[in-house]
């Protein structure tokens, strides 16, 4: 059923409307399904460094199928993706998590924290200001570059408050988020080898991890990574 993913999101993606989803119901509950264990066996994987996990069921990892277009130009009522995001403190999590994103010529691995909170910026910013060298040395490290080119997302266009130019880690202060991703190929979507390079990329993701939670209290509720 894994290469039935990329089949389903494509219908989808061109046939966005309740009454298309209401015919295709049973396609989309047994795609759902197959996911939600294909998610299950990340999660059993990912709780063996992460045991707080272990508590967990994939369905508190898996993200709705459906919109908030509320606020949104965009009406259409559903996803065109699926997604679920691993973290000790859930989904609205202010600490760090790893997301795994599928979608056809989309997809993709992540970690790290998307867009913190002031005060979780702040936090993270000491702690890079007080050892941005151990930041670097993770994100440098050979098997974590080799997948990983390094920190992600806009970036303050000058210093933070309260830091010089000079500062050594100027550039790691300016983030405004902290994450790390990695593209996973359609055809290892449809093969379910994306299990495996998920898992492989959520380890080296660890000790990125124990960085920023170093900084934050990651047992609040807040920003989620994506």
């Amino acid at each position: 059923m894994a290469n039935q993913y990329l089949k389903f999101l494509e219908a989808l993606s061109q046939n966005n409307q309740k009454s298309w989803m209401d015919e295709n119901k049973s396609w989309y509950l047994a795609v759902k399904e197959e996911f939600l264990n294909d998610v299950g066996e990340m999660l059993a994987q990912i709780s063996v460094w992460e045991p707080a996990l272990s508590s967990f069921k994939a369905k508190d990892c898996v993200f709705r199928q459906n919109r908030d277009v509320r606020f949104s130009a965009n009406k259409d009522p559903y996803k065109t993706n699926f997604a679920a995001y691993f973290s000790v403190g859930g989904k609205k999590s202010l600490g760090p998590g790893y997301y795994v994103h599928v979608q056809p010529g989309k997809s993709f691995l992540a970690g790290g924290i998307w867009m913190p909170e002031s005060e979780s910026l702040k936090k993270i910013r000491q702690e890079i200001d007080y050892s941005g060298k151990e930041l670097e040395s993770i994100l440098n490290e050979p098997k974590f570059k080799k997948i990983f080119s390094g920190l992600e997302g806009d970036k303050l266009k000058n210093m933070p408050k309260g830091y010089e130019q000079d500062h050594p880690y100027i550039e790691l202060l300016k983030h405004k988020s902290f994450i790390v991703s990695n593209p996973i190929a359609d055809s290892d979507i449809s093969s379910g080898d994306f299990k495996k390079k998920a898992i492989e990329g959520f380890r080296l993701i660890k000790s990125f991890h124990d960085f920023l939670s170093k900084a934050i209290d990651d047992s609040e509720s807040g920003e989620k990574l994506i």
